[in-house]
């Protein structure tokens, strides 16, 4: 048995500024930016415990979400029975693609609420 839930929004932007696209969607969302990290800025969802990030990428601007789960082989097998295919590994997660075309990662634990709040597989 594994567990997985919604982990977070990444918004990938075709930027070489990312503290300048934080700041957009800093301001267009109410939540405060913490300063970039590389490419990735986090925005503080106080409201709903995801982890928003907005992350300077080098394809088109899109949204991604991010799946956390405690097996990251497990989970990654699962969708992949619902359809799902693997792009690539990247460091310890997958980015993986819908069979409607969205893509989005499979990554490990990051919440603080995981235990409470997501759901287990056989």
């Amino acid at each position: 048995m594994h567990r997985s839930k919604l982990a977070g929004f990444i918004i990938d932007c075709e930027t070489g500024d990312v503290a300048g696209a934080a700041a957009f969607w800093s301001a267009a969302l109410g939540m405060r930016a913490n300063p970039p990290e590389g490419a990735y800025a986090a925005l503080n969802d106080g409201q709903h415990g995801l982890n928003i990030e907005v992350q300077a990428v080098d394809h088109p601007s899109r949204v991604h979400l991010d799946i956390e789960t405690d097996d990251v082989a497990a989970e990654v097998l699962r969708l992949e029975a619902l359809g799902a295919t693997r792009v690539k590994p990247v460091k310890t997660w997958w980015v993986m693609q819908a069979p409607t075309g969205h893509r989005f990662c499979v990554v490990r634990v990051q919440s603080a609420n995981f235990a409470a709040l997501a759901t287990a597989w056989p």
